[in-house]
């Protein structure tokens, strides 16, 4: 046979009630639709292994945050810890374990919804759309390989959609509040 598994999926973060990882915890090795059904809130989480997102609703939806390995003693101040897609959560509902992926990295990204517009193929990270690809705007985009992060401002900054491999019709839909557009793209590495 000799086909390899492009993606390997390894992960534990351990979420608390109160900030400075006191209260009652809940630990999670997958994906959690509604971490409400494990506890009251979630003000802060240490990450054991790999790579999770934090979203600020139910089902994988909503205001979003990259975390990667350590600890996060006040997830709503988390911004001036991460530096990497920081914006604080006031509440935390859902989290997605990401699978680390070994391999090529691939994704179109489309100016309109609907694959519309103007289209361009990424193989690596891209600061600023506009510098670089003389792209406005990404609105929808299907990702070929890999796991990928995208920002609404150059340089990897404010808030955060994650996107994982299969069609993106339409990044707002994500359930980001004000996110006005994306401008820059970053693959998430097994760094993780």
């Amino acid at each position: 046979m000799g086909a390899t598994t492009p993606s390997v999926t390894m992960g534990r973060i351990i979420l608390f009630e109160e900030k400075n990882f006191q209260g009652r915890s809940y630990e999670c090795s997958s994906d959690c639709s509604d971490i409400h059904l494990h506890m009251s809130r979630c003000s802060s989480c240490r990450v054991e292994n790999g790579c999770f997102v934090l979203y600020d609703r139910s089902n994988f939806i909503g205001n979003q945050v990259f975390l990667k390995k350590g600890e996060y003693p006040d997830l709503a101040r988390l911004g001036s810890v991460t530096g990497v897609g920081a914006v604080a959560l006031d509440t935390v509902r859902s989290c997605r374990l990401i699978p680390m992926h070994r391999g090529q990295f691939r994704v179109k990204i489309y100016e309109l919804e609907n694959f519309g517009g103007q289209m361009q193929e990424l193989l690596e990270d891209c600061e600023s759309l506009q510098d670089r690809l003389y792209m406005s705007d990404c609105q929808s985009c299907t990702v070929l390989e890999g796991h990928w992060l995208l920002f609404e401002q150059p340089n990897f900054r404010g808030r955060v959609i994650y996107v994982k491999p299969g069609e993106h019709r339409s990044l707002r839909e994500s359930g980001l509040s004000g996110v006005s557009k994306i401008s820059s793209i970053k693959r998430i590495m097994d760094v993780c």
